[in-house]
């Protein structure tokens, strides 16, 4: 892990930081000096967890509940951020779930939970963050898609339409929100390996390393540099974009 301090001093809230991908972004964000809000849903134990393994880092973090469907939750959990850290530089949108069935079982319950957890969800933590962010002078969103922002997955109905929605969600908040000096951009992961997607298929790893052209499966700290380097002022000039960090998967015409 990079002992560069680039965010030192600046402060994030990751949501859904408490396992997968979001964690890893959260370890990736305090090694570079950031203070880190770590937002979780379920039970706190995995969140405090985190918490403390990155105040070994020698940075402030503190765990903080909240529903991203909930726009009253939403904004308590910046609040308390705000009242932490005193102001916040970077949001990153991860919370996200997935149903896999094909398109004619999905039920609307399954769709609503999809669809208002990762797509809503997104919308109102831009919305929430973006009205502390304006005040403060800017800072930077960073929002999390998912290979299904080139592919749909049959299996993955209502997530391949939340994923996509949240492609064009950055766009139209980057242009909303530039003359603030807030950033909105999407990193697309490929296949990153997870406690959650290791259980997809029984050799994971191996499985997509064949099939991605640099080799190998993504881990969590792939994403989570390139969070880093989309909160510094290294990407100061960039906004409403999609950037895929694949190792090339989904940059390859399908195999016959």
């Amino acid at each position: 892990m990079s002992t560069a301090r680039t965010l030192e001093g600046q402060a994030a809230i990751v949501t859904g930081a408490d396992s997968g991908i979001g964690q890893g972004i959260a370890r990736s964000l305090a090694s570079h000096g950031c203070r880190v809000a770590v937002n979780y849903f379920g039970t706190a134990e995995h969140a405090e967890s985190t918490v403390r393994e990155l105040q070994e880092h020698g940075v402030d973090a503190f765990a903080v509940k909240a529903d991203v469907r909930v726009a009253a939750e939403v904004n308590a959990m910046v609040d308390a951020a705000v009242a932490r850290f005193g102001r916040v530089d970077v949001f990153v949108n991860n919370a996200g779930v997935q149903t896999w069935k094909d398109f004619m079982e999905v039920t609307e319950e399954e769709w609503d939970l999809v669809i208002d957890t990762n797509l809503k969800g997104c919308f109102l933590c831009t919305q929430a963050i973006a009205r502390h962010m304006t005040v403060e002078g800017g800072g930077s969103i960073i929002n999390i898609g998912s290979g299904s922002n080139w592919v749909p997955f049959p299996r993955l109905v209502a997530y391949t339409a939340s994923k996509g929605g949240i492609e064009m969600l950055t766009k139209v908040s980057g242009l909303a929100l530039g003359q603030h000096g807030i950033r909105v951009n999407c990193i697309a992961p490929g296949a990153v390996l997870t406690d959650r997607t290791s259980l997809e298929l029984p050799d994971y790893a191996g499985q997509f390393a064949a099939i991605t052209p640099l080799g190998r499966v993504g881990m969590p700290e792939d994403i989570g540099d390139a969070v880093v380097f989309l909160a510094s002022h290294a990407s100061r000039f960039i906004t409403g974009q999609r950037i895929a960090v694949d190792g090339g998967l989904f940059n390859q015409p399908p195999r016959l």
